[in-house]
């Protein structure tokens, strides 16, 4: 497999604080890859090693398969701060700099604008933008000059749905063009509808990597309701196989059985067999919210 980033045995420390703790992980190309953690968990540190802003105290990365140089630093765009745009001129003149600063030759400014869907806005001060506009037109200044990857710290941090929902939009379609997407994130819901893989985070600590559909595949749950929610929870316990019964939300219970043996028709069965008739059933998959707050707990 090709990987854009392999991370070594990091860590990181201030002084008698341990951002990192002998961590590593590989993020494969094509990929939205997704560092999830509460504030504190090390995520920034991580980027501002992968981007050289910060160096490690041990252990080390490589980037395209190599030890990385500036040349492969150039590959990549990044968007790791608060954008920071001259407020009183436009969306173009602002593209401008940032390509000028970035020695992009020949920027295709206007082709950018139109991939985060800022092209009408283009002669617009920035002042006037809105905040999702603001980071719209972040990510359009990490598109210049075309880069294989595309690193991101908090992409939606401080925006309202909308915007959010307008960022996740735009990371989809970026990805679609199969460029590498590393965003850091302590949004889990946002992290599980963009992500493809993920490495998950505590206190410097790795506690999981690898696919989101891996993260979240150590069991089959099955979500189930009927009129006595309190006799459905004994008969679902007495089910042969099961693993666990639980509380649901709003008034459903959910069975737990280890991975690929859950059968619901067997299920609805035993069910029918000891008096209750089901009104809902449904396989559920763990969101990695449930699944995040069941690692760092």
């Amino acid at each position: 497999m090709n990987y854009v980033l392999e991370i070594n045995n990091l860590s990181k420390n201030y002084g008698s604080v341990q951002a990192l703790n002998n961590v590593s992980y590989k993020v494969p190309a094509g990929t939205v890859f997704g560092i999830l953690g509460p504030n504190g968990s090390g995520k920034t540190t991580m980027l501002g090693i992968i981007m050289d802003i910060l160096r490690a105290t041990s252990g080390g990365i490589q980037l395209f398969g190599e030890t990385p140089t500036a040349e492969h630093r150039r590959r990549m765009g990044t968007l790791l701060e608060t954008p920071n745009f001259y407020h009183y001129m436009s969306a173009v003149d602002n593209l401008k700099i940032a390509a000028a600063i970035k020695g992009v030759d020949n920027p295709d400014i206007e082709g950018v604008l139109k991939k985060v869907n800022l092209f009408e806005r283009k002669d617009s001060k920035f002042q006037t933008f809105s905040l999702g506009m603001k980071q719209r037109l972040a990510i359009a200044s990490c598109l210049l000059g075309n880069p294989e990857v595309l690193v991101f710290d908090e992409p939606t941090n401080g925006l309202d749905p909308v915007g959010i929902a307008e960022i996740r939009t735009l990371i989809k379609a970026v990805a679609q063009e199969g460029k590498t997407i590393i965003m850091a994130s302590h949004l889990l819901d946002e992290v599980e509808k963009v992500c493809t893989h993920v490495a998950i985070m505590k206190k410097g600590t790795l506690l999981a990597s690898g696919s989101v559909d891996e993260i979240l595949a150590n069991d089959d749950m099955a979500e189930t309701g009927a009129a006595n929610t309190a006799q459905l929870m004994q008969v679902l316990s007495s089910m042969p196989g099961q693993t666990k019964v639980e509380a649901g939300l709003n008034g459903k219970v959910n069975v737990h059985f280890p991975i690929g043996t859950a059968n619901l028709a067997q299920l609805n069965q035993h069910c029918f067999n000891h008096g209750i008739v089901l009104d809902h059933l449904q396989m559920k998959k763990k969101s990695l919210e449930a699944k995040f707050l069941e690692m760092t707990n």
